[in-house]
């Protein structure tokens, strides 16, 4: 069998030459969460005799991910997990991997044509109605049902951000939590960076809030970020995010972050690399496999740091 002939990183773990199979691993991007997702399916992969991985990174190009996903076609993989950055491109991708009879993993993003996959390929993923609604109850609590709220966005065609997004404006509407206002949203596009910039924007026109509901940590870390710049006091700013990332928890033991969801890269990982290998053996797997997510406070925050290195 032939090794993916792309300009990626390529891993041989425990190879048992004679029965090799190849798993092709194709990111979207890597950022920090992305990245401890990589390193989730490889740590498992290291821990299965006679696996080897292939793995390339689209760097945010949907067209060159196209591209990789048909070589790996090309290079007659056994299978492929993959993590898109829109849910829309699913239908494309189906049919490449369908047409060349290869098994197709969906990790972290849900394709849009979920209800239409071929019996061998699947998700793997959290369901993201979770992953905002625990966190904006607990940003509640710790409001005592009443304040300002300013809502940082992923990037607005991705299913996790609007999901993650819609949970924030469904928890307001409930009766425990309907004193909440949402004053300010925008896009920070997952970037510690840009959520950074969005924070002073938001700082310097005056306006006031009581909260932060980030749709991700970095955005959360981002914002936090800004306003320390500023010399506000994060005691009285209540911060949320998603992802439990190392930085993440390291900002909630330093008492910055209020409230991250544990996304487990580890556990989707692992969950995507066993579907493959039974996918490949022709073995059945359900269709969706779910991955819960976890609220994560300073109050249990001890369980959870080996969790996300």
């Amino acid at each position: 069998m032939k090794t993916a002939t792309l300009a990626s990183i390529a891993l041989a773990i425990s190879v048992s030459v004679a029965n090799a199979q190849t798993i092709a691993v194709s990111m979207t991007n890597l950022d920090k969460f992305r990245e401890m997702l990589l390193n989730g399916v490889v740590s498992h992969g290291k821990t299965i005799s006679g696996l080897k991985l292939v793995t390339a990174n689209a760097k945010g190009d949907n067209e060159l991910q196209k591209k990789q996903v048909q070589q790996f076609v090309a290079d007659k993989v056994d299978a492929i997990i993959m993590m898109l950055s829109d849910g829309d491109l699913g239908p494309q991708m189906t049919k490449i991997a369908a047409d060349a009879g290869i098994p197709l993993i969906y990790i972290n993003t849900t394709p849009s044509n979920l209800l239409d996959l071929p019996d061998n390929q699947v998700v793997v993923a959290s369901d993201e109605k979770d992953s905002g609604t625990l966190e904006t109850k607990q940003v509640c609590s710790l409001l005592k049902g009443k304040g300002r709220v300013v809502v940082l966005m992923g990037e607005v065609f991705h299913v996790a951000a609007r999901t993650r997004t819609q949970d924030i404006t469904d928890v307001i509407a409930t009766p425990e939590c309907k004193g909440l206002e949402i004053v300010e949203r925008q896009a920070a596009y997952w970037s510690r960076d840009y959520a950074d910039q969005q924070m002073q924007e938001w700082l310097a026109a005056g306006v006031k809030f009581d909260a932060v509901i980030a749709n991700n940590d970095e955005m959360a870390l981002g914002a936090i970020r800004a306003m320390k710049r500023a010399n506000i006091p994060m005691k009285d700013v209540v911060v949320g995010g998603v992802d439990a990332t190392d930085d993440a928890l390291a900002a909630m033991v330093a008492g910055d972050l209020d409230v991250t969801i544990l996304q487990s890269a580890v556990g989707q990982g692992a969950a995507a690399v066993d579907a493959a290998v039974k996918l490949i053996n022709k073995e059945k797997v359900p269709r969706e496999n779910n991955v819960p997510f976890e609220l994560v406070t300073p109050e249990n925050i001890a369980a959870y740091l080996p969790k996300s290195q």
